[in-house]
């Protein structure tokens, strides 16, 4: 069976964990609040690949523990995830009209429920991450904040109204922070929840982190060109229209396929070191390279 394989398989079980978790932490509800709730859940479960729970399993396994240990965290950050395109899709800031193969919060209800929307399942986020502790709440805080991606939105925001094109190292910059730091959030959660400790199993996840951050944007900028709406969810070549800098206007379409290989390969001789550090690690080695090559593997 080929990684990829795999990979479909592992995404697949992750999301069907979570899916139920997701439900059950935002209910239907009747009155004044109910059209807050309608609008969190219609973004909410609209689909997805659920990506960064099965990362978030992915290192509670390797660390030695087990999917419902790391369950409370894989549900945080996939609340936060959704958040952050709800409020990404807003006028203000990207200004899209389709997510997840459907019309936007914001298109769907109106601007100001998205934004509270939004607000609401950032909030929710800390209170069910909660379970997991001081330390798993501390790591989402960081990734998705003005340090992580937060701060990666600005940084975005800020060259596309400069209207002048980045050099590699900007681009990199932007996206270590608006994607690169909450999969390295999904690591630090997980590798909590199963139990590894120390600096050298903390550093090194999120060494793998940065890398297959890097080499899902960098595919994920070149699936803005190739892909259609259909297998993204999302308007292709949006990008490009709001004159974004990208790896494949940086770099040309090949070479950009060429890196985010590259990165991803790079990835697993960290997961292979990772696995040599033993204390319930040994299993890892697999899972996390299986795990990287997703990332440049996908077609949506």
């Amino acid at each position: 069976m080929s990684a990829v394989i795999d990979v479909q398989e592992l995404l697949a079980r992750a999301a069907a964990r979570v899916e139920p978790a997701l439900i059950e932490a935002v209910p239907k509800l009747e009155g004044p609040l109910g059209r807050l709730h309608e609008s969190m859940r219609y973004s909410l479960l609209a689909g997805g690949k659920r990506l960064r729970p099965a990362i978030c399993f992915a290192a509670c396994e390797a660390a030695g523990g087990t999917p419902e240990d790391a369950l409370p965290a894989a549900v945080a950050l996939e609340l936060i995830h959704t958040y952050s395109l709800v409020h990404d899709d807003l006028p203000c800031m990207d200004d899209d009209d389709l997510r997840r193969g459907r019309p936007t919060c914001h298109i769907a209800f109106d601007e100001a429920t998205a934004v509270l929307a939004g607000d609401a399942l950032l909030t929710l986020a800390f209170e069910v991450a909660a379970e997991g502790g001081a330390e798993a709440v501390v790591a989402l805080a960081r990734g998705a904040g003005a340090a992580g991606m937060v701060g990666g939105q600005v940084l975005d925001l800020a060259a596309e109204n400069a209207g002048a094109a980045l050099g590699l190292d900007g681009l990199e910059r932007i996206h270590d922070g608006k994607t690169g730091a909450l999969i390295i959030a999904s690591l630090e959660v997980g590798r909590v929840a199963g139990g590894a400790g120390g600096a050298e199993v903390a550093n090194l996840l999120a060494e793998y982190g940065a890398l297959i951050g890097r080499a899902f944007q960098v595919a994920d900028d070149c699936l803005d060109v190739t892909g259609t709406a259909a297998e993204l969810g999302k308007t292709p070549g949006a990008d490009q229209a709001h004159g974004k800098s990208t790896y494949p206007a940086l770099l040309g379409l090949q070479r950009s396929l060429e890196v985010a290989r590259e990165l991803s390969e790079r990835a697993g001789e960290v997961a292979h070191r990772i696995a040599r550090l033993g204390g319930g690690l040994d299993g890892a080695e697999s899972l996390l390279q299986d795990l990287a090559l997703s990332v440049v593997s996908r077609k949506s």
